[in-house]
């Protein structure tokens, strides 16, 4: 049994480790799903298992991919509708990668003109724009094993070492009742046992902004001590009745693997 925490960052761990569940071995996440999925498609997915997402588009690639040419992007309606973009997800807006982490080429843009240099700095990369969320409360939520959910309150804009908040107040009980709820149905329908949902809460309605987090970040010197023993305690707890559990002949079936083995 493997926990993953760096094959995001290292494509041959990936595949080591998509071989070692070809021949029986249970990997925390699931590697196969991990691979395929991305950030527009799970605010897609939110849409329709009812949990609230900003308004979101995809946008196709600034700069044309290496080894392609506008005849590639043929099929492509050109030039894009761009009022339509601007009326549907608003400004303020973060322009990101469709399947990006660690805040990595992430735009905050006010205006138009502003998005289209970001949108230019862009370079091949695949960007969703999204409406930014004016929150009052920010939630981040360690879920693990589709059943364990700590709800976080968080800062996103104070420095990385303090943006967990000492004591952690909790949010109102409808509120958070809400939070663990929307926490769980999207775990459960990626299928991911160890993850982060973020929740930028407006007017009382908690979005989900980020969740696909599977390596997400467990450092004792940025969680602090209690979320850390709490992330602690429960993975090793997830980790161990894996291990526990009878082992299992592997289907060899593509859609078994992309399932993962959990009933």
């Amino acid at each position: 049994m493997i926990v993953d925490r760096i094959s995001h960052d290292i494509p041959f761990y990936r595949a080591f480790l998509k071989n070692a569940a070809l021949s029986g071995t249970r990997v925390i996440n699931n590697p196969f799903w991990w691979s395929a999925d991305d950030k527009f498609f799970n605010y897609a997915l939110a849409l329709k298992l009812g949990v609230a997402v900003p308004p979101t588009v995809l946008l196709p690639h600034k700069k044309h991919p290496e080894g392609t040419t506008d005849r590639s992007m043929r099929n492509l309606e050109h030039p894009l509708d761009w009022q339509a973009i601007f009326e549907y997800v608003g400004f303020p807006a973060f322009l990101k990668p469709h399947d990006g982490g660690g805040w990595k080429s992430v735009y905050k843009v006010t205006s138009p003109e502003e998005l289209f240099a970001a949108y230019d700095d862009s370079g091949d990369l695949c960007m969703t724009l999204q409406r930014g969320v004016n929150f009052q409360e920010y939630f981040r939520c360690y879920v693990i094993d589709q059943r364990h959910v700590r709800v976080m309150r968080y800062d996103p804009g104070a420095p990385p070492h303090l943006r967990y908040v000492p004591g952690n107040p909790p949010p109102a009980p409808e509120l958070e009742q809400r939070i663990v709820a929307d926490s769980l149905t999207l775990c459960r329908a990626l299928g991911y046992d160890l993850n982060t949902v973020e929740f930028a809460v407006e007017d009382g309605v908690p979005y989900a902004i980020d969740f696909m987090n599977p390596a997400p970040d467990a450092a004792l010197e940025s969680v602090g001590a209690d979320n850390f023993r709490w992330v602690v305690d429960a993975v090793a707890e997830m980790a161990v009745s894996r291990a526990l559990a009878p082992p299992q002949a592997p289907e060899l079936r593509w859609s078994r693997f992309l399932a993962g083995d959990r009933p």
